[in-house]
């Protein structure tokens, strides 16, 4: 994932627009969000196959995909968190 602390950064910039929009609903909804069924057991499924090397390259692209999807989300989650933190009994 060459580029990654890059691509860290710009998520991370983008954030905070964000952060600024959240209500204690859209936060709770943030903290909800999980992948379904299907996407879990793939995402275990190339995890697996990667850590063996057998991906192909079309796999690891789509691996990687779910790996960057899976950190905007969690950095979502962390401003949410955050949010909620800050604005108790709302």
């Amino acid at each position: 994932m060459n580029g990654k602390p890059h691509a860290t950064a710009l998520l991370g910039g983008l954030m905070e627009p964000l952060a600024r929009c959240f209500t204690p609903q859209s936060a709770r909804e943030i903290l909800a969000i999980k992948s379904d069924e299907p996407a879990q057991l793939r995402v275990a499924e190339l995890a697996e196959r990667s850590n063996a090397g057998s991906l192909s390259p079309e796999e690891r692209a789509e691996y990687e995909l779910f790996v960057e999807v899976g950190d905007l989300v969690a950095l979502l989650q962390a401003r949410a968190r955050s949010y909620l933190a800050d604005h108790p009994g709302t």
